[in-house]
């Protein structure tokens, strides 16, 4: 089919990662195609919890209000509750920010949508990337689409920038090296239910288990529990409450009547990773570059940043540091991560992890406040 546009870049995935890539590219003035082979305001399963890095970015780029807008609750405590015993955190102002937030994913993916379509991206929904396209010198030159149809179309670009999650079609046909690989994954179950006070932020430990309750939109909350990836059981036939009765006593009395609003959804667990994630023609961001265990919350935030860092290296020509300069922000929330994961942690070694994610995530916040002002001085 002969093409109808020519994109400075074409973004394949429209979640939080991608959809946040192309609204700062087409914000600096690149013609920028995003496809997605979902149904617009589809859900998808998430932890959601932004930590304050995300929030700062939000706010920046003029999305929090929205955000708040649509009724998503203010968190201003956070509660760790290790074997029983709680420690209440309360959220300071740093960074200008005082509260964060848990937006539903179908909310947040939407609200950056709509933010990357009112900068000019040419956004569509239902088409999928079939295979990518390559010139004379191997270099990614486009892409091959398929719509709900099943018509085809080849559309060419100097940059294609894969934001389509673990099983990147992206990565797999550029063949994006591993550059390391976690040892463990978590098993989790997630649930939204009704009844539970929103008090910001819980999370409990009681070894070999962990889980939290996170406040969300419409008076919800997001409650999940994860075991070591080899014992997870059957989760289908058994509720998160019951679980968390025989295995997390503290959690299951943070839930109290809490009242199922949607079926149980698990994950079976995956290792983390980093992958080469820049290349002759094409970039990886999100988890089609960066996976992290969900067990420290932390996706959405890495995602937003690295959709930052991308955005920021294409435009400043310099595209083949941004692998690099992610791996250095990423590779202690990686580690820390993977060793949560293992469940094999005695309460004062968790304490001390935790300890070391924190110093991690305020290191990344100091740079994540500078992205503006470096995006700034490479214009």
């Amino acid at each position: 089919m002969t093409n109808r546009i020519s994109p400075d870049v074409i973004v394949v995935g429209a979640r939080c990662a991608g959809a946040a890539t192309a609204m700062l590219l087409a914000r600096r003035g690149l013609r920028v195609l995003v496809v997605d082979h979902a149904r617009p305001g589809s859900d998808t399963m998430s932890t959601h919890a932004l930590m304050r890095g995300a929030v700062m970015q939000l706010n920046r780029w003029g999305v929090l209000d929205a955000v708040i807008d649509a009724g998503t609750p203010a968190v201003r405590q956070t509660r760790f509750v290790y074997d029983g015993t709680a420690f209440d955190i309360d959220l300071s102002g740093d960074g200008g920010t005082d509260a964060l937030y848990a937006p539903r994913r179908w909310l947040l993916d939407s609200l950056l949508v709509d933010a990357a379509r009112q900068a000019g991206a040419e956004v569509r929904f239902e088409t999928g990337c079939k295979a990518l396209l390559f010139d004379e010198s191997g270099a990614v030159c486009g892409v091959r689409l398929r719509d709900r149809t099943g018509q085809e179309e080849d559309i060419h670009a100097p940059l294609v920038i894969g934001a389509d999650g673990r099983n990147s079609v992206v990565a797999r046909q550029v063949n994006a090296a591993t550059r390391q690989r976690g040892t463990h994954g978590s098993a989790c179950v997630y649930q939204y239910v009704s009844g539970v006070p929103q008090r910001g932020y819980r999370w409990h430990f009681a070894q070999p288990t962990s889980g939290g309750i996170i406040p969300t939109n419409a008076r919800l909350s997001c409650v999940f529990l994860t075991v070591a990836s080899d014992t997870l059981g059957d989760a289908r036939s058994t509720s998160i409450q019951d679980m968390a009765k025989r295995l997390l006593p503290s959690m299951a009395e943070d839930m109290g009547d809490a009242v199922a609003e949607t079926r149980q959804v698990a994950f079976r667990g995956q290792p983390g990773y980093l992958k080469q994630s820049d290349g002759p023609g094409w970039a990886l961001v999100g988890d089609a570059g960066y996976f992290r265990d969900p067990i420290t919350a932390h996706g959405i935030s890495d995602a937003l940043r690295d959709a930052e860092l991308l955005a920021n290296a294409i435009t400043s020509g310099m595209m083949h540091g941004y692998t690099a300069q992610r791996d250095a922000l990423s590779q202690d929330i990686l580690d820390l991560s993977d060793r949560i994961a293992a469940h094999d942690w005695s309460m004062p070694e968790l304490q001390a992890l935790h300890f070391e994610l924190n110093r991690a995530m305020k290191a990344n916040q100091a740079v994540i406040a500078g992205l503006d002002q470096q995006h700034a001085r490479a214009a």
